[in-house]
């Protein structure tokens, strides 16, 4: 079973570390996520970032594009094999990442939502 709140602030100390491999490794190797960002940053037109490998090449490109990209985590939603991980970034930007882990307990499938 996986600790909702520990694996927040681990996915979130990963990201602020900007190591590409701390970050991948949350998630399964067939993940799929889904967000709006996915169109502008690499221009998938359905929004979908598909394997581990296309979603290293996501990361690796919107780190580059956000080199002082920090989050902090505001809040913590526990699903079944779910969660819901609420953040902020410093520059007052908000998001909510929903995260299916697989029987691997690693992620298998993400859907990033932000404020308009």
């Amino acid at each position: 079973m996986i600790d909702s709140r520990d694996f927040a602030r681990d996915w979130v100390e990963a990201w602020n570390s900007h190591d590409l491999t701390r970050i991948l490794a949350h998630y399964d190797d067939d993940v799929v996520l889904v967000s709006p960002r996915a169109k502008s940053i690499i221009g998938a037109a359905d929004g979908a970032v598909r394997g581990k490998a296309a979603l290293r090449d996501y990361f690796a490109t919107a780190l580059k594009r956000m080199p002082d990209l920090t989050f902090s985590l505001d809040r913590v939603y526990s699903g079944v094999k779910s969660v819901v991980v609420e953040y902020h970034t410093k520059d007052g930007r908000h998001g909510a990442e929903f995260m299916d882990f697989g029987t691997s307990g690693h992620v298998t499938r993400v859907v990033a939502h932000y404020a308009g």
